[in-house]
């Protein structure tokens, strides 16, 4: 059952581009949290969604909230595209799935390519309590997450 706005945020812990693990539960010790599973490092929608997040991340900021972005990529596939793109925040690898699962945000079988176990694109704001404000998931990859709503669940959030 996928996770609903009002419950607990599941738990995870993924390693960034730094080679750095990255939890949730310290991420929220500090602030908000905006979630954004995405498909595929260096595809055009992806590429589209965390460069829009990037050029927003002064009202992320300012809405006491820190984003990481999450994917099946390795880490050295995340780093790669994180430097090219100059994205100023942390990228996760989920390269065993398990985070994406526990999200519901995992194609068992990609819509393109015939790929297995690739990342939906999804989104969720969790505030500084671990409590799921707002829950996204695309059954199409080729849509973006409504980021206008993403804010508006922000602006909700304990500052």
């Amino acid at each position: 059952m996928p996770l609903q706005v009002g419950q607990q945020a599941s738990e995870f812990t993924l390693y960034n581009t730094d080679r750095k693990e990255v939890s949730l539960k310290d991420l929220t010790s500090t602030s908000n949290v905006v979630v954004l599973f995405f498909p595929l490092a260096f595809t055009g929608v992806c590429t589209q969604e965390l460069c829009s997040t990037r050029d927003d991340i002064n009202k992320y900021q300012k809405l006491n909230a820190t984003v990481v972005a999450i994917s099946v990529d390795s880490m050295f596939t995340l780093g790669k595209f994180r430097e090219e793109q100059k994205l100023p925040f942390d990228l996760l690898s989920d390269f065993n799935k398990e985070v994406s699962r526990k999200y519901d945000s995992l194609y068992e079988e990609f819509p393109l390519f015939g790929l297995k176990g690739v990342t939906k694109r999804s989104a969720f704001v969790i505030d500084k309590h671990g409590i799921i404000r707002y829950a996204e998931i695309l059954a199409d990859a080729t849509k973006l997450p409504d980021f206008v709503k993403i804010k508006e669940a922000l602006e909700q959030c304990e500052k």
